[in-house]
């Protein structure tokens, strides 16, 4: 196996080269020598001696108020989009109108230079876990860079990009969106090989305002796809309707006829697909869904079914994505990372079809759902009717409204009440799962059971 790289900057591009990535208007240059190479940053307190500085702009800061500090701290040169900014301790000093366009536009440059196959992931839930699995399998076909934690951004697609190096073989990027033209300025300088929109569903729809809109811009992914590149999505009405059929495409999902799931606890899921048995060490039907748009992109770029099996077994959930750890005596299923309808059910679903009694589902807030988000709530509280449960605890103002009929719901106002009634009513052994948007900050409630 070769091991995924560790994300890190190795961006470096002689003059000519940064010139003709971001076309800057050159306002002082004393470089003599056009080979010297230079590298990045755009951060003043980890800069290095000979760097030049990209001074990046966001709501609530301004680089380009820290270019004096760069070069104290060794910087070569800068960008500015400034050019009142001239300092005289410089030796380039380059003007471009926009420097995270700038920033973009080199880290394109740079990892066209180096030519990796490239995947980009998208969707409104699962994307995360489909970055990891694709990490793990595609690393055994050769040195695979990803995307960091959940940096799914322009900057963070930057970052990526920029920690490739001349050995980098694969790339796996994640792309996130909030609104309509994200998705699509980070296709356009990955440019991948393959996309994959794991699912669209309601999550964001508060800003989107209604489902076909978010199906709409998860599609941008597709608008920079490769021209031989494949679109692999999955099987779904809306995803369908937008699809322009530019490319070829390949869906996926649970009614596919090769699947065939052959075993399922609360650790584990082992399925066939396509005459092949492949072991996830997670439950979950829709995580059985999300590994089927990873073989199939397995299999696109030429990597052996018996490869997929073995990157695919090898996954391991992150932090607060089906994390299951014994707390006190109770076995948690913590799944709190993030949350929407579509997310909440198909953990409800497999926390309640294959735990054994006695078991609880404790609820929080989902957030971003828009002017509906009372109803998306009680929806969930009719989703849990289908199922037995001991108990349905719920924390938050919008959680109060999960009240499943012919259930034991509690609603709580504070984390610790919460916490009380489960020492006072719960024995050793209960499986619990914890379920919320992240800013419910649910890893709060394991660390009151732990006391």
């Amino acid at each position: 196996m070769v091991k995924s790289k560790k994300i890190g900057d190795s961006m470096k591009l002689n003059f000519t080269e940064i010139i003709n990535a971001t076309r800057a208007e050159v306002i002082r240059n004393k470089n003599e020598n056009s080979d010297t190479e230079f590298g990045f940053s755009t951060d003043t307190r980890t800069i290095e001696k000979g760097q030049i500085y990209i001074p990046l702009k966001g709501e609530n800061f301004d680089g380009e108020n820290f270019i004096e500090n760069a070069l104290n701290a060794g910087a070569n040169g800068y960008f500015t989009s400034d050019k009142t900014k001239i300092y005289n301790n410089s030796d380039i000093i380059l003007y471009v109108e926009d420097t995270k366009e700038a920033y973009l536009k080199l880290t394109n440059f740079h990892k066209n230079k180096i030519n990796p196959f490239t995947v980009a992931v998208t969707g409104s839930s699962g994307k995360t876990t489909v970055k990891e699995m694709l990490n793990c399998v595609f690393q055994h076909a050769g040195e695979t860079v990803k995307s960091i934690l959940n940096h799914n951004n322009e900057i963070g697609l930057c970052q990526t990009l920029a920690s490739l190096n001349k050995t980098t073989k694969y790339l796996i990027v994640e792309m996130g969106m909030r609104g309509f033209g994200e998705i699509e300025l980070l296709s356009k300088y990955a440019e991948p090989d393959i996309a994959i929109i794991v699912n669209s569903g309601s999550a964001h729809i508060g800003r989107l305002g209604s489902l076909l809109n978010i199906a709409k811009a998860k599609f941008e992914i597709t608008k920079y796809l490769k021209r031989d590149g494949i679109l692999i999505a999955h099987d779904n009405p809306l995803i369908k309707q937008v699809n322009d059929n530019k490319h070829k495409t390949i869906y996926f999902g649970l009614n596919d006829k090769e699947l065939a799931i052959i075993q399922m606890t609360n650790e584990c899921s082992v399925f066939e697909y396509k005459g092949n048995t492949y072991k996830l060490n997670i439950s979950g039907e829709h995580n059985i869904q999300n590994a089927l748009s990873v073989i199939e992109a397995g299999l696109y770029a030429g990597l052996e079914p018996k490869v997929i099996a073995k990157g695919l077994e090898e996954y391991i959930p992150i932090e607060k994505r089906w994390d299951v750890e014994n707390i006190g005596g109770y076995n948690i299923v913590n799944d709190s990372y993030n949350s929407n309808p579509d997310s909440m059910k198909a953990a409800i679903k497999t926390f309640l079809s294959y735990t054994k009694t006695p078991k609880a589902v404790i609820l929080g807030d989902m957030g971003e759902l828009g002017i509906n988000e009372k109803e998306y709530h009680e929806e969930i509280g009719k989703f849990l009717e289908q199922f037995e449960c001991d108990y349905v605890l719920t924390l938050g103002e919008l959680a109060k409204y999960i009240e499943p009929e012919n259930h034991i719901v509690k609603h709580f106002e504070s984390k610790q009440n919460l916490v009380q009634f489960i020492k006072e009513n719960m024995e050793q052994g209960f499986n619990i799962l914890l379920k919320a948007s992240r800013f419910m900050k649910f890893e709060e409630i394991i660390e009151e059971l732990n006391k």
